[in-house]
């Protein structure tokens, strides 16, 4: 999450980009610009060394516990700036407060991606079945080269290769090195590298040769992304984000202003694999949703750690032209629901209580926040936790997952065999019954420990690389 509309990860205050780093830079909008690489070791101050000895100091400057980072921790064995950093928050991490939320990226790419969703890769989404040894496409997104091929949601990948000569099954390829191997047998996310698929979907099974491409993410799918549903006589505006990215705000208000002409009092907020994004577009997103609240209602909190409370931030409603008032709420949520996506899902608690409704899963559990610290030479930027998130009720450390917070909510499978937004896709039909009154099951609250996708009689999971980059950490599963 990012707030004021500079690109991070999590919450980034752009006063401390400017204090700390000498600025974030400026945001690039073209989806075909190539992220300029870290520089060589040879660049003045960016020696591992270097590199190292900076982020540890931001670390122990800005991070939210700072009693956990060890006293001293030798760097000399660590062949990355990465791996030092995970040492250094390995006891966070073990705590469950800090599972890699802290992490070295791109200023480059990072900027990219937040301002405009620019990446490269095939332009899908992937779970697989843990139990099974399969992958599926779990999405398309529009304008990429998957879209362009027909592969689309429910379709499954069987075999990979960079020829008919070498093609494997994703059966022996998991067999073998588990779902890492996948990730490596699909290749880097750059752009000219090409991967033989084998598909089988509703026509059939068939060899396709994909070229990763880049591409601009469409936050609002134009396909299904925002409709009206009509089911049992009633109107149910449906809305699906993809990720809090800064051009999700027309999209977003476009849609709204379509429910609010339509008279819609009834919503589905559809974030099943958003893994989060711009606070400035998540606090957007719940003005769109508080046509009822006024300017001194709180939408959340942003509380630092003691010596830095001079950072903190109230965040009032300010309800837009396009604010609907509606009278309940689903979400629809899985283990991918991270972030700013809990954020929106979690400042409804204390105005609706059990009129907003978690649906589907647990979510993943992240009610902490990152700010962006740049060194410029080197194009590293760190995001380090450096504050908690907490709604108008102060209820925040969900880290577990929302389940144990909200106060209502619907337990339902992820449907590949449906479109998203479909009323008879699973999650769908059970936040359609939800806001028609009938009664669900609940979903248990408890350790959510991954991006899962839980079904009733399998274990999904969005298919994320061990070091996701910006793109596969706030649209868990893309490739």
């Amino acid at each position: 999450m990012a707030r004021n509309r500079t690109p991070v990860t999590t919450l980034t205050l752009a006063a401390l980009l400017s204090a700390c780093s000498g600025g974030g830079g400026g945001s690039t909008t073209s989806a075909t610009v190539t992220p300029t690489p870290t520089p060589a070791a040879t660049t003045a101050g960016c020696s591992l060394r270097d590199r190292q000895d900076w982020a540890a100091a931001q670390l122990r400057e800005w991070y939210l516990f700072p009693d956990t980072l060890p006293a001293a921790l030798d760097p000399t064995a660590y062949s990355t700036v990465g791996d030092y950093v995970d040492a250094l928050t390995a006891t966070a991490r073990s705590q469950r407060k800090d599972r890699y939320f802290t992490y070295l990226t791109s200023i480059a790419s990072e900027d990219a991606f937040y301002a405009s969703g620019a990446s490269a890769g095939f332009g899908f989404r992937l779970s697989y079945d843990s139990t099974a040894r399969r992958v599926f496409i779990a999405e398309t997104f529009e304008g990429t080269a998957a879209s362009a091929a027909g592969i689309d949601r429910g379709a499954e990948i069987v075999a990979i290769g960079t020829s008919a000569g070498d093609l494997r099954t994703v059966d022996a390829i998991i067999a073998a090195q588990g779902t890492a191997g996948v990730t490596t047998a699909l290749g880097p996310n750059t752009t000219g590298i090409a991967r033989l698929l084998r598909i089988t979907d509703s026509s059939g099974t068939r060899d396709v040769t994909l070229a990763k491409t880049d591409y601009a993410l469409t936050p609002v799918s134009s396909r299904y992304g925002a409709q009206i549903i009509t089911d049992g006589g009633q109107q149910i505006g449906y809305i699906n984000l993809r990720s809090f990215i800064s051009t999700a705000d027309p999209a977003l208000r476009a849609a709204f202003a379509r429910f609010k002409t339509a008279g819609i009092s009834t919503v589905i907020v559809d974030v099943r694999y958003n893994g989060g994004g711009l606070v400035s577009i998540a606090e957007l997103m719940a003005n769109l949703l508080g046509g009822a609240r006024s300017g001194s209602d709180v939408i959340d909190y942003t509380t630092f750690r003691p010596e830095k409370s001079a950072s903190n931030v109230t965040a009032f409603f300010a309800p837009q032209p396009q604010s609907i008032a509606p009278t309940r709420i689903a979400f629809i949520g899985t283990g991918g629901t991270a972030s700013a996506s809990e954020l929106v899902i979690a400042q409804a608690i204390p105005y609706f209580h059990a009129n907003a409704a978690l649906i589907g899963t647990n979510t993943y559990g992240k009610p902490v926040g990152q700010i962006a610290l740049d060194r410029a030479q080197c194009d590293d930027r760190l995001r380090v936790i450096a504050f908690a998130l907490q709604n108008a009720a102060r209820q925040g450390a969900y880290y577990d997952g929302l389940a144990s917070i909200v106060e209502a909510s619907c337990q339902a499978s992820d449907d590949l065999t449906h479109p998203l937004g479909d009323p008879q896709e699973a999650s769908t039909r059970a936040a359609l019954n939800y806001l028609a009154g009938k009664s669900c099951p609940a979903i248990a609250a408890g350790t959510q420990g991954t991006l899962a996708l839980r079904a009733s009689a399998t274990t999904r999971e969005l298919l994320t690389p061990e070091r996701p980059d910006t793109t596969q950490r706030e649209v868990p599963g893309a490739f």
